[in-house]
C-alpha cells in the first residue's frame, strides 16, 4: 500500500450502539421513528428499509454505509432547506441495490415515492426525495444553488475523507462488491471514476464538508489511483 500524505487529525469516532454492535439495527429503528413517526405503516416500512440494507450481498452499500451517511447529515445538516427530506434520501438512496447504477437509484427513487405516502409524509417532500435519490446516481450533475442535493451528495461523499485505514476499508469494500468483476477490468473502471472525481474543481460543495473532508479526500484518492496505476503507465 502507498503511503499516504499527512492528513488532519481524524474526526472523532461515533459512539457504539448499547447493544455493542456498530451499526445496530434498533439503533437505526429508533432514528427512523424520529424522522417518519411511529405509526403502524411506518415501522413496517422502517424494518423493510433496514431488512434491505442488511441484505447479505452487500458489501459496502450496506448498514455500515446508511449510518455513516445519516451521521454525515446531521453533521451538515444546517445547510439544506428540508434536512427532513434530505434525511429520508439517505434512508432511501441505496435502498434498492443490485450493483447496477442508475438503475439502482431509480428503484430506490420508486420505492420512496410509493411506500412514503402511506405513512402520512407530505407529498411535496415525497417528491423531493424521490429527487435527490435520483441525484446521487451521479454527483456531477448537482445544480449550483441546490441546498438540499448539496448536504446529501457531500454526506455520501464523506466517506473519501476518513482517515487511512477507514478509506483502505471503504476502498476494499468495493472491490469486494465487484468481485465478478476481473481485475483488470476493475482497475481500468475504478481509475475512471477516481479520475473524474479528483478532476472536479470542488468534492464539497457545502463549506463545512469542504473544510471536513476535502484535502484528505484528495490524498486518499490521488493514493488509490496511484496504486491502481502503478506499472501500467497511462493505461489506467
Amino acid at each position: 500500500m502507498i503511503n499516504h500524505p499527512p492528513r488532519p487529525a481524524a474526526d472523532p469516532e461515533p459512539a457504539l450502539p448499547a447493544d455493542g454492535s456498530p451499526y445496530g439495527r434498533d439503533v437505526l429503528a429508533r432514528r427512523w421513528g424520529a424522522l417518519v413517526g411511529g405509526s403502524v405503516a411506518s415501522g413496517a416500512l422502517g424494518a423493510e428499509v433496514i431488512a434491505r440494507w442488511a441484505e447479505p450481498h452487500r458489501r459496502y452499500h450496506d448498514l455500515g454505509h446508511l449510518t455513516a451517511v445519516l451521521d454525515a447529515v446531521d453533521q451538515l445538516a444546517d445547510a439544506a432547506e428540508d434536512p427532513a427530506a434530505v434525511r429520508l434520501a439517505a434512508w432511501f438512496h441505496d435502498a434498492v441495490y443490485d450493483g447496477r447504477p442508475g438503475w439502482d437509484e431509480e428503484r430506490s427513487a420508486q420505492l420512496a415515492q410509493s411506500r412514503l405516502p402511506r405513512c402520512g409524509v407530505p407529498a411535496t417532500r415525497v417528491a423531493e426525495t424521490a429527487r435527490l435519490v435520483r441525484l446521487t446516481a451521479a454527483h456531477d450533475t448537482l445544480a449550483d444553488g441546490d441546498a438540499n442535493g448539496a448536504v446529501l451528495c457531500d454526506a455520501d461523499l464523506a466517506v473519501l475523507g476518513r482517515p487511512g485505514p477507514g478509506y483502505d476499508a471503504y476502498a476494499a469494500a468495493i472491490r469486494q462488491e465487484y468481485a465478478h468483476v476481473p481485475d483488470d477490468l476493475f482497475r481500468k473502471g475504478r481509475a475512471q471514476v477516481l479520475r473524474r472525481l479528483l478532476a472536479a474543481p470542488r468534492l464539497y460543495r457545502t463549506a463545512r464538508a469542504a473544510g471536513l473532508w476535502e484535502e484528505r479526500a484528495r490524498a486518499n484518492m490521488t493514493a488509490e489511483l496511484a496504486g491502481l496505476t502503478e506499472g501500467q503507465g497511462s493505461a489506467g
